[in-house]
């Protein structure tokens, strides 16, 4: 059978990277590894080779796999010195660079498990190129400069890339990293496994020092990403999968599998949105009491799929009245992308640093701007997600994917640190439950609860429209509810594609980004922002 292939990112390079690859006869990951090195390059803010990502590898007929591509913290880390430092971890420098990056180790396995034709220099020259060429400056990229120059005053090989002359980046400008460039062209060389334990893991860990962080050469030495089962539940709409440890994928889950018991009574678009927001809470609560690194699981996240734990969780939730919510929340910055090739094998993807620009610390020697995931990490002993060498932390990311009742297929995600599992429930609902056009389900207006991007509020945001809309009648059922701009970055930059049992695909990406969908029909079009079918 042959299958129409697309291409989804939330950068348009990114997208037009990986379709060419795809065009060209390329497998889904290898489309997927060609593009994460470009919007590598193209998104420095969101994600890079210094932070992490995970994948879900979906062949027609066949259980989907999941890569756990989680850095761990520094096998020699020092806890009590942490702790004597106060009872936050740092947020910037080198002390907060903490875990290993793993986002290279899970290229690699993704290629082992959906192999094709391509050299490694066919997938990461696009991306060296842009680097050591210059990237354009997006809004997205100008505003993260900004925002995070408070936090990276004094770092100075991060400000001689992104501060050049000490002056913010503005949209249009040019960044050029011909470090990295060098970088992404000794990995097509010397192959991705360079990165942990040739040449370019000596170097690494060598400025990783001298910036005064924990991690040591045996950390890169010791690193390996895992191949795993994701977690999975079923629902009326078909057979959901996401990530388990040490992600939120189990919350992602819970919500559409709560939400799944509830929608009947979702008579009006109010009632919707109460509805999941609602199922929010109960599924963070479960996921802020469970998730970390899986040997300190108190049981299988997979055991709060189960149908008791969701009845529970379901008859917690009123469609009158809003329960109060005082949970802290994480911010992240974070890319998702999907693909699907000629043989029908889908892939969900993530890649982050976790902040904005991780924890500022630019590697001289490579180009690398390190991430700072520890800051997930707690300095309480009784925590279940304390610090600890070799340890991974909570993890925000957690691509999706759907094999549905009706044979269609589906991968989804989003960007957003605490807002991933909410803004994949808004999506999946409004195209399976409402039945909005797949390119209407990521556009339409959406809503985040919780603190999130640095804000230490705990408001259910809506954006304007939907506020508009709906504001009065949360408030009624007890919803602390504000209004925010619409198409706000906040609200993630998401993205889908669905394949029907034809071979036929449908793709989009977030009109809150700077992406694209692409797909490989005969009739090939680039629907920018907006809907490829």
């Amino acid at each position: 059978m042959s299958y129409q292939t697309a291409f989804t990112a939330p950068h348009h390079l990114a997208a037009q990277t990986g379709q060419q690859i795809l065009d060209s006869g390329g497998t889904a990951c290898e489309a997927m590894v060609a593009a994460a090195a470009m919007i590598a390059v193209q998104y420095p803010h969101m994600n890079g080779l210094g932070g992490d990502s995970f994948w879900l590898i979906a062949k027609p007929g066949q259980p989907p796999v999941a890569i756990d591509g989680c850095g761990a913290a520094a096998l020699a880390i020092d806890v009590d010195a942490y702790r004597a430092g106060g009872d936050a971890l740092p947020e910037s420098g080198g002390s907060a660079a903490i875990t290993m990056a793993g986002t290279v180790s899970a290229w690699q396995k993704a290629l082992a498990i959906n192999p094709g034709r391509k050299t490694l220099g066919e997938l990461l020259s696009p991306a060296a190129v842009a680097a050591a060429q210059g990237i354009e400056v997006t809004q997205s990229l100008a505003a993260a400069s900004e925002k995070t120059r408070p936090r990276f005053r004094g770092l100075d090989a991060f400000a001689h890339t992104f501060l050049p002359s000490g002056h913010l980046l503005q949209p249009g400008d040019t960044v050029v990293n011909p470090a990295l460039a060098k970088t992404l062209n000794t990995l097509a060389e010397q192959g991705l496994d360079d990165f942990y334990r040739g040449g370019l893991a000596q170097r690494m860990a060598q400025d990783l020092a001298a910036a005064g962080s924990p991690i040591t050469l045996a950390d890169f030495h010791h690193h390996q990403a895992r191949v795993m089962q994701p977690l999975t539940v079923q629902t009326s709409k078909g057979q959901l999968y996401n990530l388990g440890a040490p992600t939120q994928g189990i919350a992602s889950l819970l919500i559409l599998a709560i939400y799944d018991r509830l929608a009947a009574q979702a008579k009006t678009e109010t009632d919707h949105v109460h509805l999941l927001v609602e199922a929010t809470k109960q599924a963070f609560i479960i996921r802020d009491r469970e998730a970390g690194d899986e040997s300190c699981l108190t049981r299988p996240l997979q055991h709060w799929l189960d149908d008791s734990v969701v009845e529970q969780c379901t008859d917690q939730v009123s469609l009158t009245r809003a329960l109060p919510w005082p949970h802290q929340a994480q911010p992240g910055d974070t890319v998702w992308m999907g693909a699907t090739d000629k043989d029908g094998t889908m892939v969900s993807f993530i890649q982050s640093v976790y902040w904005e620009f991780g924890s500022g610390v630019l590697l001289p020697e490579t180009g690398i701007v390190w991430n700072n995931r520890a800051k997930s990490f707690s300095l309480s002993a009784a925590h279940h997600n304390v610090l600890a060498p070799g340890k991974k932390p909570f993890h925000t990311l957690n691509p999706a994917y759907a094999e549905l009742a009706d044979g269609r297929r589906m991968v989804y995600g989003t960007m957003g640190g605490e807002g991933q599992p909410q803004t994949q429930s808004c999506l999946f609902s409004r195209y399976l439950y409402q039945n909005y056009p797949l390119r209407d389900a990521v556009a339409a207006p959406r809503w985040l609860l919780g603190r999130t991007w640095g804000d230490d509020t705990h408001h259910l945001r809506l954006e304007q429209a939907l506020y508009d809309q709906c504001a009065d009648a949360l408030k009624q059922r007890g919803h602390d509810v504000i209004a925010v701009a619409d198409r706000n970055e906040l609200m993630g930059h998401a993205g889908a594609i669905v394949l029907d049992a034809q071979g036929a695909v449908t793709a989009t990406s977030d009109p809150r980004s700077d992406g694209t969908s692409f797909s490989g029909s005969e009739d090939t079009g680039v629907s920018l922002n907006g809907e490829n079918q």
